[in-house]
């Protein structure tokens, strides 16, 4: 039989302390703003379906983006209601579970991180 090869030893590190990079600490910008620099995107798409009263589906959604029904799903979760703190409402319609965004005031997670962050 042979004998396993042994891994060669690290150097030993240098006692040198490496100074942090600085933090920065940008603000991101207001969603308003974002949304108007750039108007033909897919998600100012999205958010202008789902401004209507009418509200939308997220089949439509898949239409219109070309995306999965995971991806629609984790766009409304991650950046309508998280990132944005837009207040989203769904409900059972008989044509499917229909979102929309509710004019009347941000999400109650918004209004947390909001004073989370105070």
């Amino acid at each position: 039989m042979t004998k396993p090869k042994s891994k060669p030893k690290a150097a030993p590190r240098s006692t040198a302390r490496k100074t942090p990079k600085p933090v920065s600490r940008r603000q991101p910008a207001p969603a308003s703003s974002r949304s108007a620099a750039r108007p033909n995107t897919k998600h100012a798409r999205i958010i202008a379906m789902l401004r209507m009263p009418t509200g939308t589906t997220i089949a439509a959604i898949m239409t219109a983006t070309d995306w999965q029904q995971h991806s629609v799903r984790g766009f409304l979760a991650g950046v309508v209601r998280k990132k944005l703190g837009l207040n989203l409402v769904s409900e059972q319609t008989d044509k499917g579970r229909v979102y929309r965004i509710k004019d009347s005031k941000a999400s109650v997670a918004a209004a947390d991180r909001a004073k989370q962050a105070a």
